[in-house]
């Protein structure tokens, strides 16, 4: 309430006052649910300014519901975003791809040459994903042991590969350690792809390879995998030889500490970083992300440049769709406000993840975030989470919602 209070506050101080703001040039480089929902924020806010989004990529594939596909819950197509609503909302969009920042003199550099002048920007670049890690896993790898964690090629040969394995064929799927986009993600995996092969195959098994000691809702998980598909599923942590260490994408062989292990598919989901841009520009810091501050979302690094969605470390908050959401109301209501010269909002911060369990249900993730000694911490009090989960139905208006919320669509 107090958040939407503020902002509708913040919205008539800038019909009222559009000439602190006008002809403001407010640029956005990255267009996924962090970058556009802050472009349609701004131009909310600051009718008066110029808002540019940059992003190489007409079309963005969503991460939310992209497992759903994978086994023919839903379609592709239906993953993808045009930018057009972006445009009709009043957001100038460049189809070019960001290769630099100038913070000094204000500008982005595209590679189609053009340099784009900012008053304000904002950095959303996403995650990319570290080359060679697990050993052997290139490009070669990828396209035999797909990760479908980024684009939609990826995931339409994931799905074709999964309809590909035989009765008593294993699938395993490999978990990076450290940080990662969607952290639920690889176990909704593995729950869709043990149901589709319990219908459409017989005696197959699915092994996630983890390299963590843990994952989000795992009591949750393992009991709905347990219930409707009894010991089909093995999670096996890094004492147990979960972490991948090298990999045979030719042989179809995973290396780990208890040896090398055959499959008939693997999902291999390398270790990530932010975006490119973000390191080169200097927004990433030692242990490869970038650091932001809580209220603002402004880098800690580049002043006068801000960083949301996946690339930043936004404390307790998980690199998620609704997460990146949240961050980029916040961050733009700051921008606003510093225009408009007025104080920061107080941060507001929230997030929900939905993970398929099936066609029929789904587990919801909610969190709450405050800010403690200028730092982003998890809610003394969150939204409860239903124990049992909740319905696919659900998940899938949770979706339409914040799709129409970051891209107008």
């Amino acid at each position: 309430m107090r958040r939407r209070t503020f902002l509708g506050a913040l919205l008539g101080a800038g019909l009222r006052n559009v000439s602190a703001a006008a002809g403001a040039r407010l640029v956005v480089v990255g267009g996924g649910f962090a970058g556009s929902a802050c472009a349609l924020a701004l131009r909310r806010l600051l009718p008066g300014a110029r808002t540019r989004l940059i992003d190489p990529e007409p079309h963005y594939h969503t991460c939310p519901m992209s497992n759903a596909a994978l086994v023919g819950l839903r379609t592709l197509a239906s993953l993808s975003v045009s930018r057009v609503p972006l445009r009709a909302a009043g957001i100038e969009y460049a189809a070019a791809r960001a290769t630099g920042i100038d913070a000094g003199r204000r500008r982005v550099h595209l590679a189609t040459g053009e340099v784009v002048a900012y008053d304000r920007l904002v950095v959303a670049p996403g995650i990319r994903l570290l080359p060679g890690r697990p050993e052997g896993y290139d490009a070669r790898a990828a396209r035999l042991m797909p990760h479908a964690w980024t684009g939609a090629g990826q995931a339409a040969l994931l799905a074709t590969a999964l309809r590909a394995v035989p009765d008593g064929g294993t699938v395993a799927i490999s978990v990076p350690a450290g940080l990662m986009r969607c952290p639920p993600g690889p176990y909704e995996r593995a729950g869709l792809f043990a149901g589709f092969l319990a219908r459409q195959r017989r005696r197959c098994k699915v092994l996630i390879f983890d390299a963590n000691n843990h994952f989000p809702r795992q009591d949750q998980f393992t009991a709905a995998w347990q219930s409707a598909y009894p010991d089909m599923i093995e999670w096996l942590p890094p004492q147990q030889g979960g972490e991948v260490t090298r990999v045979d994408a030719g042989a179809g062989v995973l290396y780990s500490s208890t040896g090398a292990h055959r499959v008939a598919l693997a999902s291999v989901i390398p270790p990530q970083a932010p975006g490119q841009i973000a390191a080169d520009s200097g927004l990433a810091t030692g242990h490869g992300w970038c650091p932001v501050h809580a209220t603002s979302f402004e880098s800690e690094s580049v002043p006068g440049v801000h960083v949301i969605g996946d690339a930043c470390i936004a404390g307790a908050m998980p690199k998620a769709a609704s997460a990146a959401a949240s961050q980029a109301l916040q961050c733009a209501a700051a921008i606003a406000a510093a225009l408009l010269g007025r104080a920061p909002p107080p941060a507001a911060l929230e997030s929900v993840c939905y993970s398929l369990l099936s066609a029929e249900r789904a587990l919801a993730i909610h969190a709450g975030f405050a800010l403690e000694n200028g730092q982003i911490v998890a809610a003394a009090k969150a939204p409860a989470d239903e124990p049992d989960g909740t319905s696919a139905d659900e998940a899938n208006r949770w979706y339409r919602a914040i799709r129409a919320q970051c891209f107008a669509d």
